[in-house]
């Protein structure tokens, strides 16, 4: 989902919960607004969090054989 629809939910939220004032029969306009803003909150926070897990170090290397051929191997470690 990433940062940007987090941060649409959170300005829709935000503008649902605080500046509309317009009613819709059998719907709670401002509780709407501030699900949407919880729910933008928490993807921004899991956006950032596995966006960093994601950056630990990583070594590559290649190995090149009696025979002429080569190989690659990639390690990865996290910080």
């Amino acid at each position: 989902m990433g940062y940007g629809f987090g941060g649409l939910l959170l300005v829709v939220g935000l503008i649902l919960a605080l500046a509309v004032t317009d009613s819709v029969n059998g719907v709670d306009l401002t509780m709407v607004g501030w699900i949407m803003t919880v729910v933008g909150v928490v993807i921004l926070a899991l956006s950032a969090i596995t966006n960093n897990r994601a950056r630990g170090a990583r070594s590559v290397s290649t190995t090149t054989h009696a025979d002429g051929t080569q190989s690659v191997s990639e390690r990865r470690t996290d910080v």
